[in-house]
């Protein structure tokens, strides 16, 4: 069992920056940020693999927002930038065995922290 613990959410202006973060209990093969807005599915945000620091992004967060992590703290960070009002969601931290896009690939999930984007 692995415990992730998110913070770094926020009110924010469009344009501004805000970091996310997620502390886990354990390692796992990866981990990633999924963001679900009201009334629409999880969406993958960005992952990352936890033995060589590989990312991967969504098309619609490329080059605005960077995943990374601290093998010491056992502690993986969204880093988003230039944010847009459609950034608008609560964001999940997941870890798991397998890595990719779909939140079925993950099987441990913190409890979230919402960003808000004001336009």
């Amino acid at each position: 069992q692995v415990r992730l613990v998110e913070s770094g959410g926020g009110l924010v202006q469009a344009g501004g920056s805000l970091r996310l973060s997620c502390a886990a209990s354990g390692s796992s093969y990866a981990m990633g940020w999924f963001r679900q807005a009201p009334g629409k599915e999880r969406d993958f945000v960005a992952t990352i693999m936890w033995s060589d620091g590989r990312p991967y992004y969504a098309d619609s967060v490329k080059g605005r927002f960077t995943i990374s992590r601290d093998s010491a703290k056992v502690t993986v960070y969204l880093q988003m930038n230039s944010l847009k009002p459609e950034d608008t969601a609560v964001y999940y931290c997941a870890a798991g065995r397998l890595a990719g896009t779909s939140p079925n690939l993950y099987d441990y999930w913190g409890q979230g922290t919402q960003v808000i984007v004001s336009s």
